[in-house]
């Protein structure tokens, strides 16, 4: 009898299948039950699970007690941000219930220096978030007809985090990453083609304000031939970064040429000079290079702090995934019990602060002080380590990272 068993779904026999799963009043192979999986997979990713409850929802506050556990200081950045994710939950809690007033999204625009934590916010609050999410670079980005991608490829990726569940993504949170190297490259309109410069901005108009766009759903170039998914960005939150390089000269040029009369010398010492950022406005955006269309479709411009002495300080050991506890971690793999010294730590912040490069340079000097023990260690007999800080001096002199000096 046994030997007449088969898969009461593909009716292969037990000969011909590894495994023949008994149930009732059939049978199934290990083939069909993995293809079943499968099937209830897909099934589910399309019925989605980006439902939102209000009670569920986290408050500013929450949001920003979430973010301070990932990230340093940077406080006003992230009540800007805690704010627009909350009212983006209000505004789809809204749509569902048919309300008379629309309340209008409010896209953002983060300033910072590099290293400064711009995408590392991005991340973080992605952990949380009840919606699909999504972080694109826009330096790959150019205009239709061109090489590189185009600006629908953006939707194409928030189609991807909603498992092309187009209703969901129509309810996501988009993050476009060094918005600002798409800036023109003059202040006056171009008359030549600037194809990944003021053409891609031209082309991102319609996706920040809403409207109904044609997605490629594997990106890439469109063609006639394709078949696209069409996906309305008026409900989709849009948050821009860039490092906008030398907009403080724009900065500086704006405050010292309003400020006239008998009071300028006083009003100009009140100007803090090593943040400049702070003062920034459209205006500044204009004169960097980024079109007023753009501007206005960005009403939340904010900036990041650069990062002084005690914050680095602080991003070395502090956060929830802060550098020093991952090479702990890493150690520990490895049953070894590694150790800094204060002196150390303040060691390698001098170093970052003299690099000029921010959290990221923390990680630089880092990897290049413990690289050799990274090597040495997991196959040697020592299972503690203390990082001195002539330990780490030496081996910081001798990387290639003192050529960075002279830079």
């Amino acid at each position: 009898m046994k030997n007449t068993d088969k898969c009461s779904f593909c009716g292969r026999t037990r000969k011909e299948v590894q495994l023949l799963i008994a149930g009732v009043d059939g049978f199934i192979c290990e083939l069909c039950a993995e293809q079943a999986n499968l099937i209830v997979k897909e099934e589910l990713k399309k019925k989605g699970d980006f439902k939102l409850q209000q009670n569920k929802l986290l408050k500013p506050i929450e949001i920003k007690k979430f973010l301070d556990q990932y990230v340093i200081g940077q406080d006003e950045a992230k009540k800007y941000l805690s704010v627009a994710v909350y009212n983006h939950y209000k505004r789809l809690l809204q749509t569902d219930k048919g309300d008379d007033v629309e309340i209008e999204k409010s896209n953002i625009l983060l300033v910072g220096e590099t290293g400064t934590g711009k995408t590392l916010l991005a991340r973080t609050i992605a952990r949380m978030l009840h919606v699909p999410f999504t972080i694109v670079d826009a330096t790959v980005l150019t205009e239709a007809g061109y090489v590189g991608e185009d600006v629908e490829s953006i939707l194409t990726r928030l189609l991807q985090a909603a498992d092309y569940n187009v209703e969901a993504a129509e309810k996501g949170i988009v993050f476009i990453d060094e918005i600002d190297k798409i800036a023109r490259k003059g202040d006056n309109p171009s008359i030549t083609r600037d194809v990944s410069g003021e053409g891609v901005q031209q082309a991102m108009l319609k996706l920040l304000e809403g409207s109904i766009v044609n997605v490629p759903p594997q990106g890439g170039r469109k063609h006639p031939e394709q078949k696209m998914i069409a996906v309305d960005t008026k409900n989709i939150l849009f948050i821009c970064g860039g490092a906008f390089e030398g907009i403080q000269k724009k900065i500086a040029q704006r405050l010292n040429t309003t400020i006239v009369g008998y009071g300028a010398s006083k009003n100009r010492e009140v100007i803090d000079k090593d943040n400049l950022l702070q003062y920034i406005s459209p205006l500044d955006m204009r004169a960097f290079g980024l079109i007023p269309e753009i501007i206005g479709r960005l009403p939340v411009i904010t900036y990041l702090n650069p990062l002084d002495r005690q914050a680095l300080r602080e991003i070395l050991t502090e956060p929830k995934n802060a550098i020093i506890k991952q090479y702990i971690k890493l150690f520990e793999y490895d049953g070894i019990h590694l150790n800094f010294a204060d002196d150390a730590l303040e060691y390698i912040v001098d170093k970052a602060i003299e690099f000029k490069l921010g959290a990221r340079g923390l990680r630089s000097i880092c990897e290049a002080i413990m690289i050799d023990a990274m090597f040495e260690l997991p196959t040697g007999k020592h299972k503690e380590m203390m990082v001195t800080l002539e330990y780490a001096h030496e081996k910081l002199e001798k990387s290639n990272l003192k050529r960075l000096r002279a830079a």
